[in-house]
């Protein structure tokens, strides 16, 4: 019974040490970049510049398969499936479009120009351009499914309703924890509002 508890001690320290370095690495990765432009009680308004991801397409919108076989495939790339075998650092959030065939990105340093990154070893991969956005934001913690991924995508646009903020069809998931990371997760739906909306609410 002692050397079980003691065992039990040590895996659950080695769990510990293991989270707190996880939680480390992650305050030193390169971020999605925006400004928030106005928050309300559920939401905040934010404006993103224009940046360069690696992405890849999949003929399925189910959550768990597309965010495990995207993550796979892109970071594959990054660390070093690509004609230099050249590792890209790995930068957060991961970020999906939320279609009927979900795209699945990893934002590209922005040191790295489109024009010298190393091209993939897998066709699939390509190199997409994000334009500068207004979006509206919503926060969630914990593990996600499409059911979570619906629910929140719901109440953003019961709130932007609410408000009469007018919004796209364009949505996204945005994902900032690796799988292995248990605390503290963080989970975002956004959507790219309508110009004359992000007008309105710079007058208010």
């Amino acid at each position: 019974m002692k050397i079980l508890l003691i065992s039990l001690g040590v895996i659950f320290l080695a769990f510990i040490i293991s989270q707190l370095f996880v939680i480390r690495e992650q305050r030193n990765i390169e971020t999605y970049p925006y400004v928030v432009n106005k928050k309300y009680d559920t939401f905040e308004i934010r404006s993103y510049e224009a940046t360069l991801f690696t992405s890849v397409k999949l003929s399925t919108k189910e959550f768990k398969v597309s965010s495990s076989k995207g993550f796979s495939i892109l970071a594959g790339y990054i660390f070093g499936g690509n004609e230099r075998n050249e590792k890209i650092s790995m930068t957060s959030p991961v970020a999906m479009t939320l279609e009927d065939s979900m795209t699945v990105m990893f934002m590209v340093p922005k040191k790295i120009k489109k024009e010298t990154l190393p091209l993939p070893n897998q066709s699939q991969i390509e190199f997409r351009e994000e334009p500068a956005k207004t979006v509206a934001a919503i926060t969630f913690g914990g593990w996600v499914n499409n059911e979570k991924i619906e629910k929140y995508k719901e109440k953003l646009k019961t709130s932007l309703d609410a408000k009469g903020i007018t919004y796209t069809n364009r949505f996204y998931f945005l994902g900032y924890n690796p799988p292995f990371e248990v605390f503290n997760r963080k989970n975002e739906v956004i959507v790219e509002l309508q110009n004359e909306s992000f007008d309105l609410i710079k007058k208010k």
